[in-house]
């Protein structure tokens, strides 16, 4: 207890009052935090001025992090004949349909994406109790539903990854690892926000951006100003 206590105190005087960050500083106070004995991932929190509950206010789409997330994905892909090999050749950690459907429909979620051909969707989508929220149903738009499903796990292994938002208008991602160059992390970070930027649904109105919090697994969550935040 005492151990904990002393990293709180010592993470309570490097932020000090409430104020707000400049990404750079953010993740400069982040590094200076304590360490741990994992490497910690560098989590954003996005809330944004629309309402989630209209079908024209949606936020939804997928970035290229241009230094990936630091994490190794187990990707499952949902395909038959030779769309099964060129998915474990290009990495994927699971391929196949019958087996590995049964294996789900059981309540098995050992994997971290899924990716599936069109011709397997209505299979798939008899998953939806197993997937749905966990929010790994493949979907056309996250790219996730390919008949390319080779490079679509490429991708994904490079650092592609899917942002849409919860109940609450909150985007959450992971950006990277806190033992990421700051510089890495801030190119993450901007990557990210410009293409949530470019997603601004047509119908949305007043402040699109409301705050930006960034946060490591067992540190603080730091305010970015909203200087930072590209326009929408």
């Amino acid at each position: 207890m005492g151990r904990r206590s002393k990293r709180i105190r010592k993470i309570a005087s490097l932020v000090g009052d409430h104020r707000v960050y400049s990404i750079e500083e953010a993740i400069d106070t982040l590094k200076k935090c304590p360490p741990v004995k994992f490497d910690q991932t560098v989590d954003i929190s996005i809330k944004m001025g629309i309402d989630p509950r209209k079908s024209d206010q949606q936020v939804r789409g997928t970035v290229s992090l241009p230094n990936g997330t630091g994490k190794t994905l187990r990707v499952l892909v949902f395909a038959q004949g030779s769309k099964v090999q060129e998915a474990l050749d290009a990495g994927a950690a699971f391929a196949g349909h019958d087996e590995l459907f049964d294996k789900v429909k059981g309540g098995w979620t050992d994997f971290d994406v899924v990716i599936a051909t069109p011709d397997m969707m209505r299979e798939v989508g008899k998953l939806g109790k197993v997937l749905g929220p966990r929010g790994l149903m493949p979907t056309p738009k996250a790219g996730t539903v390919t008949t390319d499903v080779g490079a679509a796990v490429r991708e994904i292994s490079k650092g592609k990854i899917e942002f849409k938002l919860d109940k609450q208008a909150v985007c959450n991602s992971g950006v990277g690892k806190i033992s990421f160059s700051k510089e890495a992390l801030v190119e993450n970070i901007r990557a990210l926000l410009q293409a949530i930027a470019r997603a601004k649904p047509a119908t949305a109105k007043g402040n699109y951006f409301l705050s930006v919090v960034l946060s490591s697994t067992m540190g603080p969550g730091l305010e970015i100003n909203r200087q930072e935040i590209p326009s929408a």
